[in-house]
């Protein structure tokens, strides 16, 4: 969902901040809970939450999750990445980098519940896990 400067609030940034957090959690639950069962199958399953950035609210802010799975000491077999919040200067609607007369400050929110992300990283570690990639 898309924000522009006037929209952000403390409400918005309680709300980001909420989500962040939840799904840094929940990818720790997961890399409990699933690292094991990948190293059976002599692959690495790793995750992160990524955090580019000083302030929500501040142009080049971007968090963000994700996970992967590689074989043992080998190249990255798959990535998923999950951006939760971006914040960015955009101009006509495009994206930019730099400050220009007109320039507006835009943020972009994640749209799906927790719950749908959620539900969405187990069944991409579900469909990996029932791949063999070891053939």
């Amino acid at each position: 969902m898309k924000y522009d400067q006037k929209e952000f609030s403390d409400e918005l940034l309680k709300e980001i901040r909420n989500i962040e957090t939840t799904l840094k959690d929940n990818i720790n639950s997961l890399l409990l809970k699933y690292k094991p069962i990948f190293n059976t199958k002599n692959l690495v399953f790793d995750g992160e939450f990524h955090i580019q950035g000083d302030h929500p609210f501040t142009p080049q802010y971007v968090s963000s999750i994700s996970i992967g799975i590689s074989e043992e000491k080998e190249e990255l077999i798959d990535l998923h990445t999950i951006k939760i919040w971006e914040c960015y200067r955009s101009f006509l609607g495009m994206p930019i980098s730099k400050r220009i007369p007109g320039s507006k400050i835009v943020g972009e929110l994640l749209d799906e519940t927790l719950d749908e992300v959620k539900e969405e990283l187990k069944d991409y570690i579900a469909d990996h896990l029932l791949n063999d990639y070891n053939q």
